[in-house]
């Protein structure tokens, strides 16, 4: 049976002997993010002109904000993209595979146990998934990662997959899975990198970024010869100021290089640094703000939906 979305058009081929005869279903585009109801006569060809996406409707977007250079706004953007995906009507999972445990701080939360437990095995998901609030779930970061990471590196077979073990049985529960990931390149980068198929860069638009930036693609490639499905899908400028040559230097460099991908840049604004210390997110914190309007654009892209919060 195929299916076709009505908003991007793309088409999905799915077992129709895995529908429940005579039950009402609801379907999301992988592509657009968009809900729609399935329809019992929508068949098709076995084969299509159109591309099927390999992954079956109903799992998880799997995306990591990530860049080997700290400073980018990685943790700001992860809890905003997050969070700003669940107010759109998804639900999202926040994993956090940093030992400073930013994102929980950032949403104003402390939870008891993480991804770490989980992985480990230690708790069940319903026990180490914090819930934030109704669409957003965070699996909480913390000093226990730097444990986690001993483990992935003594097993003599099989480290890289430990987050892809832990997290798959739970993919067809969330409708975004979104990873905060640390600076610097280690096994649990190379884990996350085993796991997601898209990838969001941050780039703060100074120099030392863009050097951060070529290492990180190079690096990149070597996880690529493995994972062919992952793709650098999106790249963010951010700490753009209008008012400083060099930002516009650097974002027009980013344009030249990675047209396709660049995303609208997010603008320096106050009120992004200032809502972690009441432990909310820039849209319920200053939802009239440049820093949440950029964020609130960053989520149309990613949901490729130009409609949402307008």
């Amino acid at each position: 049976m195929v299916i076709v979305c009505p908003y991007c058009k793309n088409k999905y081929r799915v077992d129709e002997n895995k529908i429940p005869p005579n039950a009402k279903v609801m379907v999301r585009c992988k592509s657009c993010s968009n809900r729609f109801p399935l329809k019992r006569d929508q068949k098709g060809p076995e084969k299509s002109d159109a591309a099927v996406p390999e992954t079956a409707m109903g799992r998880a977007r799997k995306i990591a904000v990530i860049l080997s250079k700290g400073g980018v706004g990685k943790t700001t953007t992860s809890v905003n993209l997050a969070a700003g995906l669940a107010l759109a009507g998804n639900k999202v999972l926040l994993v956090d595979t940093d030992t400073q445990g930013q994102a929980s701080y950032m949403l104003g939360i402390k939870p008891k146990a993480g991804l770490t437990e989980l992985a480990t095995a230690e708790l069940s998901p319903e026990e180490a998934v914090f819930k934030v609030s109704e669409k957003l779930f965070l699996l909480a970061g913390g000093k226990n990662i730097a444990g986690l990471k001993r483990l992935m590196s003594r097993k003599d077979f099989g480290g890289e997959l430990t987050i892809t073990e832990a997290l798959t049985p739970l993919e067809d529960q969330y409708d975004y899975i979104i990873f905060d990931c640390p600076p610097g390149w280690d096994v649990i980068t190379v884990n996350v990198l085993f796991f997601v198929e898209e990838i969001l860069v941050p780039v703060s638009l100074e120099a030392m970024t863009f050097q951060g930036l070529s290492e990180f693609l190079k690096n990149l490639g070597t996880i690529k010869k493995y994972r062919e499905k992952l793709k650098v899908k999106y790249i963010l400028p951010t700490f753009f100021d209008m008012r400083v040559k060099n930002s516009s230097i650097m974002l027009n460099k980013l344009r030249d290089l990675y047209n396709n991908e660049l995303c609208t840049p997010i603008r320096v604004n106050v009120r992004l640094s200032e809502a972690p210390m009441y432990g909310k997110t820039i849209y319920e914190y200053a939802p009239g703000s440049n820093g949440a309007e950029d964020y609130r654009e960053l989520i149309r892209r990613v949901t490729n939906n130009d409609k949402l919060f307008r």
